[in-house]
């Protein structure tokens, strides 16, 4: 992933050192004073939920419509532990795994129990993660946790023979998808954040001021949300009323909202357009033909948008959570710029902020390993060559080289037992069970590389664009090769 660009100012008036952890950071050049119009989805983008309360809610109301269908899941808990966004769930086989940037597996889990080296070199030896097949499912959004959660224990539950009716993992995540879908779109997750916004939400007091700044700098703004237009009030509202001054609400910051939109279909497809004539009741009106102005709608698509706003492609930023719903879809589809809000980001920036001193010494360790290893070659190959006589050698007997090799052995296996805790540690950071999210190994993460692909810059939060300011031009780090 790219260096961070150069926003050593503001937030607000203020010059100040802006926080590793908040920065924006660039995969692609993007000057932010070309960009004239602004889209941003809701939920874990202008809103950040507590992940941990969140996700216990999702899961306990997908436990309870499974145990309605039967299913053995009372004794079952959720554990916030056991997943991180950015994983695959391979459904023909029931694992969980974490790929690099080539699909190549570096760990697995089978149900919750992680699987040991050897066994998941044999099972994904000569199988890499293709998101294109249908049997691996990418974990691309914070609202999947729940889901992969429980779907990883029922696996358990299945190969003990608890879960007899069902044919197979896929035909087990099959059914769970279903139900999480259904938790989803009932009301009694939202209602219970309605009712208790406090409980789920936290609050970020800069993002509306950051929204304000682009706005009066000229930026025409939008909400483009999949939720529905009561609970896109209610939770507006709450979030970000407190923060702008009387009788400024958050209505007043968009020139559009819409609510219902159906991504990622609203990025490729023409839908229906419905005006909302009584913003309190959520009454609607057909909207037929083009957008007829500011104001408050439900579905449509982008197309209607791009009409309305007389702008296109890389005049337009969409700002989103989700990597294939988001930006990939807004990229693929429309070319508009695009920001990825990877909440996580900071935790991430942090473990690896406080283990700056353990990759400090592994790296001076690796490298003295890598001595060793150059040595032993180099006297492997003169051992060769004074056994079979031939080619330039060196006149030390073969005895001689044998000892010189036994030494290096040595000082390597005494080596290999300093840097192993260094790098379990390091790659422990952030989750014991699965690392960070954007890193897997010593190369960036599957995860990584989709953001690399679709997400033209990529920050921890909205308001980290305070701090950039809507004149920023963000510069993406030179492409480089390991031999650069």
């Amino acid at each position: 992933m790219p260096d961070q660009p150069d926003q050593s100012d503001q937030p607000g008036s203020p010059r100040i050192e802006v926080p590793g952890p908040r920065r924006v950071f660039a995969n692609r050049t993007l000057n932010l004073r070309a960009i004239q119009a602004i889209g941003y989805d809701m939920d874990y983008t202008l809103v950040h939920y507590r992940v941990d309360t969140w996700e216990e809610r999702a899961y306990a109301r997908l436990q309870a419509l499974l145990a309605g269908d039967g299913w053995p899941v009372g004794g079952l808990e959720f554990d916030a532990g056991s997943v991180i966004r950015g994983l695959i769930v391979d459904a023909e086989l029931g694992n969980i795994v974490k790929a690099n940037r080539f699909g190549y597996v570096v760990r697995a889990a089978h149900g919750t129990r992680m699987m040991e080296f050897d066994e998941q070199r044999s099972v994904y030896l000569h199988t890499p993660v293709d998101l294109a097949d249908p049997r691996f499912i990418f974990v691309n959004t914070l609202f999947s946790l729940s889901e992969t959660c429980l779907y990883s224990q029922l696996v358990d539950l299945y190969d003990d023979g608890r879960l007899p009716l069902i044919n197979g993992y896929e035909d087990l995540f099959r059914r769970v998808r279903r139900r999480f879908d259904e938790a989803h779109v009932e009301g009694t997750l939202k209602a219970e954040i309605v009712a208790e916004p406090g409980r789920f939400i936290e609050l970020d007091p800069e993002a509306p001021l950051a929204l304000l700044d682009q706005k009066r700098a000229g930026k025409r703004l939008m909400l483009i949300s999949n939720a529905e237009w009561t609970y896109a009030r209610e939770i507006m509202r709450f979030a970000f009323d407190p923060f702008l001054e009387p009788p400024a609400t958050w209505t007043d910051l968009f020139e559009l909202v819409i609510v219902g939109a159906r991504k990622p279909d609203f990025f490729s497809r023409q839908l229906p357009l419905f005006r909302i004539v009584d913003p309190e009741l959520g009454l609607l009106a057909p909207a037929p033909g083009a957008l007829p102005g500011p104001g408050a709608y439900l579905g449509g698509d982008a197309t209607l948008v791009e009409g309305y706003l007389g702008l296109s492609g890389s005049q337009i930023l969409y700002v989103g959570d989700h990597v294939f719903a988001d930006v990939r879809m807004s990229k693929a589809s429309l070319r508009w710029r695009t920001a990825l809000i990877l909440r996580e980001l900071e935790a991430e920036l942090e473990a690896i902020d406080a283990l700056a001193p353990t990759e400090d010494e592994l790296a001076r360790l690796m490298a003295a390993k890598e001595g060793l290893e150059r040595r032993q070659r180099s006297a492997r190959l003169e051992l060769q060559r004074e056994r079979q006589a031939y080619g330039e050698r060196s006149g030390s007997t073969p005895a001689q080289i044998e000892a010189e090799l036994e030494e290096l052995r040595a000082r390597s296996e005494s080596l290999d037992a300093r840097i192993g805790p260094l790098a379990r540690a390091s790659a422990e950071a952030f989750n014991e069970r699965w690392g960070t999210p954007l890193r897997a190994g010593y190369d960036i993460s599957h995860l990584a590389r989709q953001i690399e692909r679709s997400a033209d810059i990529y920050t921890s939060r909205v308001s980290n664009l305070l701090y950039a300011t809507p004149f920023a031009y963000l510069r993406a780090k030179r492409g480089s090769m390991p031999h650069d």
